[in-house]
Parts: C-alpha cells; sequence; structure tokens
C-alpha cells in the first residue's frame, strides 16, 4: 500500500473519501480533517506569525511575497524520514498552502527513488473533481475516483434542484479576506448560483478579487457570506467587529 503525505487540507480529505486514510504518514500544518489525522507528522509551518489580525497577517504575507520567498517551509528532513510514495500538494496559490515549488525543492536532493507528487489547481468546480480523480489515480483506485465525484455531484444537484423552485433569489457577497476586504472567486460564484442566490462579486474560474468597502455598501447585498481563507469559525468571529462596526452593515436587511 501507498505511503501518503498530503501538504493541503483538502486534499487530505479527498484521500480519506478514496478510503486510504491508514495509508498518511504526514500532513500539512492545516490538516485537521478527519480529527484523527491530527496524530501525523507535520511537515510544513508558515514563514510569518500567524498570530494578529487579518490586516497584519496581509501585510507580513505581503513583505514576504515581495521578497520573492515562499511563504510556507517544508520541513525536508521529516519529509524524507517519512519515506512517501505519494506527496500530494498544489499548485493553485502560493498565499494558500505549501507550492508545488516548495515540494520539488525539499526533494531535489533525494537520491534514491522520488515520491510521486501530485499537483491540484482547482481553479473551478470542475477542477475539484479533476482533483478528485487525480489523486484517486496516483493511488490506483481511478473508478473509487469517479464513485466519490459521483456522489458528490449527486448530492450537490439535489440541492440545486430544491433551491430552484424558490421565488426569491437573494444577492450575495462571499468575502474571502476580512481587512482588507478580498471577494470569493473559483468555484464559490458557483456554489451561489448552485444554492440559489445572485453572486455579486469575483468570476466562476478567476482568482478572488479584491474589494473596495464603497463597492460593497453600493451593491448592499441581501446576505454576507463570510469564509476567510484558512481561518475556522471561531477565529473569523474574531475578526468580524471589523466588517460589523460598520453603519451601514448594521442597518442592512441580511446582515452578516
Amino acid at each position: 500500500m501507498p505511503r501518503i503525505v498530503s501538504l493541503i487540507a483538502s486534499a487530505t480529505e479527498i484521500v480519506c473519501a478514496l478510503g486510504f486514510e491508514d495509508q498518511l504518514v504526514g500532513r500539512s500544518h492545516e490538516c485537521d480533517f478527519p480529527e484523527s489525522v491530527k496524530r501525523l507528522p507535520v511537515c510544513t509551518e508558515p514563514k510569518f506569525n500567524v498570530e494578529g489580525t487579518s490586516y497584519q497577517i496581509d501585510q507580513r504575507v505581503k513583505a514576504i511575497l515581495q521578497e520573492g520567498l515562499s511563504v510556507y517551509r517544508v520541513h525536508a528532513d521529516t519529509l524524507r524520514a517519512l519515506r512517501p510514495d505519494v506527496i500530494v500538494t498544489q499548485s493553485h496559490c502560493e498565499v494558500c498552502a505549501v507550492s508545488l515549488r516548495d515540494v520539488e525543492e525539499a526533494v531535489c536532493s533525494w537520491l534514491e527513488g522520488r515520491p510521486r507528487i501530485v499537483s491540484l489547481a482547482p481553479d473551478g468546480l470542475a477542477d475539484v473533481w479533476q482533483g478528485v480523480r487525480q489523486v484517486a489515480a496516483a493511488l490506483g483506485v481511478p473508478a473509487r475516483g469517479d464513485t466519490v465525484v459521483a456522489s458528490l455531484r449527486d448530492r450537490m444537484r439535489q440541492i440545486e434542484e430544491r433551491a430552484a423552485t424558490v421565488a426569491a433569489r437573494p444577492t450575495v457577497a462571499c468575502i474571502e479576506w476580512i481587512e482588507p476586504l478580498m471577494a470569493s472567486g473559483n468555484w464559490m460564484p458557483e456554489l451561489v448560483r448552485m444554492a440559489g442566490g445572485v453572486n455579486l462579486f469575483g468570476e466562476a474560474g478567476r482568482h478572488a478579487p479584491w474589494l473596495a468597502w464603497d463597492d460593497l455598501v453600493a451593491k448592499d447585498p441581501d446576505v454576507i457570506l463570510v469564509l476567510p481563507c484558512g481561518f475556522d469559525i471561531a477565529r473569523t468571529r474574531q475578526e468580524m467587529p471589523f466588517l460589523s462596526g460598520r453603519a451601514w452593515l448594521e442597518r442592512t436587511a441580511g446582515g452578516a
């Protein structure tokens, strides 16, 4: 059976959904679901202080990127000691998680058999399905990947059909970062549409755009969906005063 290291949280869930949790031997610092994967050795860490406000984090990340450096560190010695056959990473965003370049640099000095590197690039919803199939193929179970994708798509189709019966389609603003404001792109506009909403900012298949506060006010969305990249619900709530303290947001019918 293959020894697997997942360096992105979504890939860890994919590996588990495919039935290979017992073959996981390492994870990233952000992989925390299912809860049982927390037992695994951590193979990565951010190069910046993750404490503080979303504005402070944004400034630290931008400072690192301006120097042409990677935002994350791969523990090459740990990775090598785990002897993985397959490493799953991503080439979608160098800010969101460890990149393909980071992993390639970590294993470039290995003289013995190198692991297979699977890099996911989910720009849109179709790419998410393709990512599941990529991982399944790398693990030698392509048919199982098709089954998982079919099951997920069927669940989403049922929601879409129910949402289509709703007469009023609320306008929705998806906030991917709080300070500075950033709207969601990639697959989120597709999910909003399928759930019966009208997405106001960001385009399907494109990276998340920055969002001016005045533009958010002008659109006056019915619903504001706040989902900062990398934050859990508790951490998001800590940042909410930046939004909830605004007079317009207190008046708007949709709220946050």
